[in-house]
């Protein structure tokens, strides 16, 4: 019986001692991103692009691309020409603290391209929630760890 009591005891000190470990602060909310994705999104929207690197899975890419402009605008739309075609497609920075195909940051923001073309166009390798690597006035670049095989797509917008 004393023995029962001992190992009680022990259980619900052990309990005690690490609910007091706990610090404040995990109790706060979401890390609130909105003001860098604003800045991304003016960023985006101040000019037109082109593509300079797109890697697929270790294969680059980037010439399927040669001559188009990007213009990433404030309605969500995105229009892709080189003057003789053009590609309509969307786009948009979200904030996706629970993706599961990538990092486990909580402040994760999305980079997302959407062509609604068929699978053998080319621009279709770009529709994806892209993370942003890194980003500055005349250059933007992002990954994509892919979820089914594994493979890492790079995709870098440099302004014109």
């Amino acid at each position: 019986m004393k023995k029962g009591f001992y190992y009680s005891a022990i259980v619900m000190l052990s309990l005690t001692l690490m609910s007091t470990q706990c610090s404040s602060d995990d109790d706060a909310g979401p890390f609130d991103n909105s003001q860098e994705i604003a800045e991304i999104v003016s960023t985006a929207e101040s000019g037109t692009w082109r593509i300079t690197n797109f890697n697929d899975s270790g294969q680059d890419e980037t010439s399927d691309f040669n001559g188009y402009n990007f213009s990433f605008n404030s309605d969500g739309s995105l229009v892709a020409t080189n003057g003789t075609n053009t590609v309509s497609g969307t786009w948009s920075v979200t904030d996706d603290s629970n993706s599961s195909d990538d990092s486990s940051s909580n402040d994760d923001i999305d980079f997302n391209i959407f062509f609604p073309v068929p699978e053998t166009n080319d621009f279709e390798d770009l529709n994806d929630d892209w993370d942003i690597v890194s980003i500055s006035n005349t250059r933007i670049e992002l990954i994509d760890v892919s979820g089914g095989n594994g493979g890492t797509d790079l995709l870098t917008f440099q302004k014109n």
